[in-house]
């Protein structure tokens, strides 16, 4: 039998050692961490950019969908990739409101933002948890209806409560803006801050700072333990994987996102009331997601973008046309409306699941 024989030392004759294929590219492409810093770098400059050349009531519009976008990240983390049905996201955002509107009351000194970001996210959180803890065992219908219950409790509750300002709600004050703040805008703009532009950077900084987090932890080994969940939840507790654990988790994560989407919305609206947060936000936002694309963070952010900008677009169509101001923005509920059939029937995947499925078959043919 012949064999082959290896000379292991060097010799003048002996060829290089091969070097690994792809080099710096290919420790790029495998950093995910780098791809999404980059991204959320790239997102930051676009808005700066729309900010600085847009006016107050654009601002406003970018700080609502700062907000939601935030909301419907978490929602999708649950919903898409968890398969966990959730009614009462908007329940836990009136968590994150009412915390912010008592650390931003306007009595005695204000809190830096940063602290009552976090006091907010915390407080949903740990409400989030117990709430998780208790439904561990649900799933389905039932997971839905028992959120759809705290959607429609948590405002009901709020009126009792002389301290949250019973039904008119509490007020929140925005604290002054930072004089390093303001010297940095500038420097950077060129134009000042006022406290509109303010809350839309604040709310879009959060916006990807959560993004940036929750696509990391999507792309992680959690992140295909709750994939592995929502396909077949036999197949996950033969693999060794705990459901329960799996589902409070995900629950958690995603209630986080609604405290603190609940806090930006808080400071963009400046006034906390129960009526604010009924059982329509909550199916809005479950509707963003669906729209947009489950289990995508950029179809949240396609869900929230259409929330936020096609009800103004739809209602300023309606007064061009001759109609009322009562009838116009009574047309914007319909339009969405029919926009939400249509996507289901035609792109049932959503927006951002056709676009991939058709850009595969091109790539395929």
């Amino acid at each position: 039998m012949a064999t082959t024989e290896t000379n292991p030392s060097a010799g003048k004759g002996t060829a290089p050692a091969a070097k690994p294929r792809g080099g710096p590219r290919r420790r790029w492409e495998s950093s995910v961490l780098l791809r999404h810093l980059l991204l959320a770098a790239l997102g930051l400059l676009a808005v700066t950019v729309v900010m600085e050349t847009t006016g107050s009531f654009a601002n406003s519009q970018l700080a609502s969908m700062a907000y939601l976008g935030i909301a419907a990240g978490g929602l999708t983390v649950l919903t898409g990739l968890n398969g966990q049905l959730s009614l009462g996201h908007g329940a836990f955002m009136a968590v994150g409101a009412y915390t912010t509107a008592l650390f931003l009351d306007g009595e005695g000194t204000a809190f830096p933002l940063p602290v009552v970001l976090a006091a907010a996210t915390l407080v949903t959180l740990a409400v989030g948890a117990a709430v998780g803890v208790a439904a561990a065992r649900l799933h389905g219908p039932y997971i839905a209806g028992a959120t759809l219950a705290l959607a429609v409790a948590v405002p009901g509750v709020v009126l009792h409560f002389e301290s949250l300002g019973g039904e008119q709600g509490l007020g929140v004050r925005m604290p002054e803006i930072p004089t390093w703040v303001l010297d940095a805008a500038y420097f950077v703009t060129g134009s000042e801050l006022d406290p509109t532009k303010y809350v839309a950077y604040i709310g879009w900084w959060a916006l990807l700072v959560t993004y940036v987090l929750l696509a990391n932890l999507m792309r992680s080994r959690v992140g295909r333990t709750w994939r592995a969940v929502r396909d077949d939840e036999v197949a996950a507790e033969i693999a060794g994987i705990h459901l329960g654990r799996a589902r409070v988790l995900a629950f958690v994560v995603s209630t986080a996102c609604a405290g603190l989407a609940g806090a930006v919305m808080a400071m963009a609206v400046r006034i906390t009331a129960p009526s604010g947060f009924s059982l329509t936000l909550s199916l809005t936002l479950l509707s963003a997601v669906v729209l947009g694309g489950l289990g995508s963070l950029t179809g949240a952010l396609i869900g929230s973008a259409l929330l936020t900008f096609l009800p103004h677009l739809v209602t300023d169509l309606g007064m061009d046309a001759g109609l009322t101001d009562v009838r116009a923005a009574e047309l914007a509920p319909a339009v969405y409306g029919l926009t939400m059939i249509l996507v289901i029937l035609v792109a049932p995947a959503g927006i951002t699941g056709t676009v991939r499925n058709l850009w595969r078959r091109r790539g395929a043919a």
